[in-house]
């Protein structure tokens, strides 16, 4: 098995904290919940403001540029070897982002606090609503390329030249272009698997499902997707978890795939 995940009883400090809570309904909610109380120490990542570049075409939460995430890391005083936990609501994909985003810039001791906020308050962490600030570091990034995927990689998967297996983490429902409640297009990317992220989510806690395998095999190298990056995260670390080698992300997900190339219907 991984190393991804961690319950409060195996939490240990000094530590640094990240808060990713929010609401892919109402954008202000989360950093509502921070001021309000989080972890004492903790920092906030902002799904839209610090984990993606809104400013960019490619997606509904595109990818940020490298020094973008370069900057975020330094001001938020890391270093690339701290141990890190990261928590959101408990059994969300935000803490999952935070995690790939971290792990695709060197980071080694990461881990997602399976329960959430609410499980280390009742563990007797410490929460405050006071403003936190840390020293600026300066990191040099350790790139991780191997676990990230972009349009022309996906592209290639499709057209046979590349041997990934792409597996969409959205519902039965959209993979198959029934219903499309919001990409402009309905279907998935062609080749493309189905394995809905809400399977690997059990209340608050994200764990590995039993049928995982009878989906995805362990040799294969699988690129992962959802609709924008965001809820294919979760199943990446589930992945990951369950000792998955070759896992990559395709932040863009098919809200870019959409912009570029068709989409297929039906079951594959």
């Amino acid at each position: 098995m991984g190393n991804v995940f961690v319950t409060v009883e195996k939490v240990e400090t000094p530590a640094r904290f990240i808060d990713t809570r929010f609401n892919l309904t109402d954008a202000l909610e989360g950093r509502k919940l921070y001021d309000k109380e989080h972890i004492a120490g903790a920092v906030y990542f902002d799904l839209e403001k610090d984990l993606s570049d809104m400013a960019k075409k490619e997606g509904r939460h595109p990818m940020p540029e490298k020094q973008q995430l370069h900057d975020l890391f330094e001001a938020a005083g890391l270093s690339l070897g701290d141990r890190i936990y990261i928590y959101d609501q408990g059994g969300t994909p935000f803490a999952p982002r935070a995690w790939w985003m971290l792990t695709y810039a060197g980071f080694t001791n990461v881990k997602i606090v399976n329960g959430g906020f609410e499980a280390l308050k009742q563990a007797g962490y410490a929460t405050t609503s006071n403003k936190e600030s840390f020293d600026r570091t300066q990191l040099i990034p350790n790139w991780q390329e191997n676990i990230y995927a972009n349009r022309d990689f996906v592209k290639a998967v499709v057209d046979g030249e590349k041997s990934s297996v792409l597996l969409d983490a959205r519902a039965a429902i959209r993979y198959r272009g029934e219903h499309e409640p919001i990409d402009p297009v309905a279907g998935h990317i062609p080749t493309a698997k189905n394995y809905d992220w809400e399977q690997v989510k059990d209340g608050s806690h994200l764990v590995v499902a039993d049928n995982l395998e009878a989906v995805i095999s362990k040799d294969q190298e699988v690129v992962v997707y959802c609709g924008s990056g965001v809820t294919a995260s979760p199943l990446y670390t589930v992945l990951k978890e369950a000792g998955y080698e070759n896992v990559k992300l395709y932040v863009g997900s098919f809200s870019d795939w959409i912009t570029e190339h068709e989409a297929a219907t039906g079951e594959e």
